[in-house]
Parts: C-alpha cells; structure tokens; sequence
C-alpha cells in the first residue's frame, strides 16, 4: 500500500465526470492547486474514458477509480492502468480480486466487523463510508483501541471546516471530499476558484 503517497495527498478530490475534456481541466487545476491525487467515480459512462485522459494529459497526478463495486468492475479498472483504488464497501469477492491483482486497493467500511474482513484479506487501509454519519472522529478514534495498526481514509460529510480535524487523528492518513469538485463549478469551468480551493485544501491551516 502506498502510505506515503496517501499522506502527501492529504485530501482526495472525489470526482463524478461527467464530461472527458472538463475533467482533464479540472484534473489540471487540482494540480495547479497543490493535490498530487484525484478519484474518479465509476458512477458515469464518461468515467473510465475520464480516467484515460487524465492519466495521458495530467501525467503529473495521481488517478484512482472509485466506486468500484464489483470484480468485474475492478478488471475495467485495472486494464485502463489505475494503480489506486477505492469502494464505498466490499464483498468477499471483490476483497479476493482485489487482493489476487495486486493494486493498491482501499476496501470500504462502515463496521469493525467489515474491518476484520478486509484484514482476513490482507487489507489495512480502509475508506471510512460515510464518515459523519456513522460518528465521525469519534468513531475512528473508537476503531483505533482494537485495531491499533489500520489507516483510514474517512469520506462523506467531510469539507472545509472539518476535514482538518479527521486528518489530525493519528489513524487518519488523507480525507476524501468533494467541496473543492463540486458540479456548478465544474460546469461552469471555474477553474481558478477550484485551484483556489484546492490550494486551501493543502494548507496546514
């Protein structure tokens, strides 16, 4: 697992794409901004094309899928060369195919029992799903008596006036979000504003 990596990332803009050519753009003003990652969601048919293009024209950040459900999924994933990861759970299958390719993958979880299961699987950074709603930092803090050496990724619910104190938990190691991705935005190409944002993102404070 790539922890350094995720530690510089800091936070992981979580993207839905719903336009190729503006999501190559918004990719580049994250960049500009400071964010070395971005996740973009399979929830779209402009995802995985998406996906291609930023590898190719943002060669600079790092392009994870998210919300990748299923093995099948994760195969259409691996073949556009994504070398990160994430889903909003798991099921045994996807934590085997997971664990038989290879990639960095970051299972979902919303329970110690579904922790565990990931650990069966080899797995030891998780994605915290939805993160507020199931307690937030109290419940991560919670996590961290029984499984001293897990990581999490909390999304869901986190935005600017939070995010800081998720990444000041020793278990924490970066923060999904989509404050700094949001739809008008991107629709509108405000694309400063989104670098804007995106450099506040990495600030320490």
């Amino acid at each position: 697992m790539m922890l350094p990596t995720l530690q510089a990332c800091r936070v992981l803009p979580v993207v839905t794409a719903n336009d190729v050519e503006a999501t190559v753009q918004l990719a580049a003003a994250l960049l500009r901004g400071g964010m070395r990652a971005i996740e973009i969601t399979l929830r779209t048919a402009a995802a995985l094309d998406s996906i291609r293009a930023v590898q190719a024209e943002v060669p600079d950040m790092l392009v994870a899928a998210g919300t990748v459900t299923t093995p099948a999924e994760l195969q259409r994933v691996l073949e556009a060369d994504v070398k990160l990861v994430l889903s909003p759970g798991a099921t045994p299958a996807l934590l085997q195919a997971a664990r038989e390719s290879a990639v960095d993958f970051i299972p979902g979880v919303a329970s110690a029992s579904e922790i565990m299961q990931g650990l069966d699987h080899g797995f030891e950074v998780f994605k915290l799903f939805p993160a507020e709603l199931l307690g937030g930092r109290a419940m991560i803090r919670s996590l961290g008596g029984p499984f001293p050496g897990i990581h999490f990724c909390p999304t869901g619910g986190l935005g600017p006036d939070n995010f800081r104190d998720y990444l000041a938990l020793p278990n924490v190691i970066c923060c999904g979000g989509s404050w700094m991705v949001a739809a008008e935005m991107v629709d509108n190409g405000d694309w400063d504003e989104i670098e804007a944002l995106a450099r506040a993102a990495m600030a320490d404070h």
